[in-house]
């Protein structure tokens, strides 16, 4: 019988309010939004907070999606099914419905939230490779105020993040160019499980040439979910097929994949190459 260990339960009913109450409860409270990564753990007792602190109250404040100036802003509430839903997300960057698409089923996605994702800092985490390869920006609050954060900075190691115990990640900022393409490839053992590998890729074009070029890469020990390597190489060339293929090679180079029950290295490695190759010319026939 899994049973989590005895908490405390409490209500944000505001931003300031979540953060006054991850200060009185300090390190061991949790936000709880989605919670089916937390849950379970805590189910497991491989997680045992003190306190859990339910913000799923602050949509008003934390689940918009919008464009701002010249940004997308992406509420941390936002849950993976209306960001699949937005067409304000997902018609300037397709990157978003291919991802969304392919994360877990349904139930989880109707529930589960943008933010919870990206702090649950799972080495194998789909977003965390899409808003690397978007040069996204985090939004973190706290006690002192507002920071940003570039999401590339973001994941400080496995179920790691820059978010201090007293602060919440409350938006993501996407920078919006023209001229801009993007897609997400992934491989899965059955539909909806952890990715073996996958790749995300963003390009800008101007004059028949890559003037930005972004990879993300999940499951492959990728520093940072990033192929930063590869990104210079295409930066100044003309989208195409052997560029592509190059820049698939050099991001899987750099990676460092682990065996596991999802396949062995090797097969990781050459995932990443040929996800990269694919996520790019994809994107760049969205141009």
């Amino acid at each position: 019988m899994q049973v989590p260990a005895t908490f405390a339960y409490e209500r944000a009913d505001s931003v300031p309010h979540a953060i006054a109450l991850l200060e009185r409860y300090g390190p061991d409270a949790r936000i709880v939004a989605g919670g089916h990564s937390l849950i379970p753990m805590m189910k497991l007792r491989l997680a045992q907070p003190e306190a859990l602190i339910d913000i799923n109250g602050l949509a008003g404040e934390l689940g918009r999606v919008a464009v701002e100036g010249e940004e997308l802003a992406i509420g941390a509430l936002v849950r993976h099914a209306e960001l699949l839903d937005s067409t304000a997300a997902t018609d300037i960057f397709p990157i978003f419905r291919d991802a969304e698409r392919v994360i877990a089923d349904p139930i989880v996605r109707n529930r589960g939230t943008v933010g919870g994702s990206l702090c649950q800092a799972d080495p194998s985490e789909d977003l965390a490779a899409v808003f690397a390869a978007l040069r996204a920006t985090a939004v973190i609050q706290g006690p002192g105020g507002v920071r940003t954060v570039p999401i590339r900075e973001f994941h400080r190691g496995p179920y790691e993040t820059a978010v201090e115990p007293n602060e919440l990640l409350i938006q993501l900022r996407v920078p919006v160019r023209p001229g801009t393409g993007s897609a997400y490839e992934k491989v899965e053992r059955r539909v909806g499980d952890w990715p073996v590998a996958a790749a995300g890729a963003v390009l800008t074009v101007e004059d028949g040439v890559i003037t930005s070029a972004g990879i993300g890469l999940t499951a492959v020990g990728a520093e940072g979910f990033h192929a930063p390597e590869a990104e210079e190489l295409l930066t100044g060339r003309p989208p195409g097929a052997e560029a592509f293929a190059e820049a698939g090679r050099v991001a899987a180079e750099h990676c460092e994949p682990h065996a596991d029950q999802r396949g062995p290295a090797d097969y990781k490695r050459h995932l990443a190459a040929e996800l990269t190759r694919r996520a790019l010319t994809t994107a760049a026939g969205r141009i």
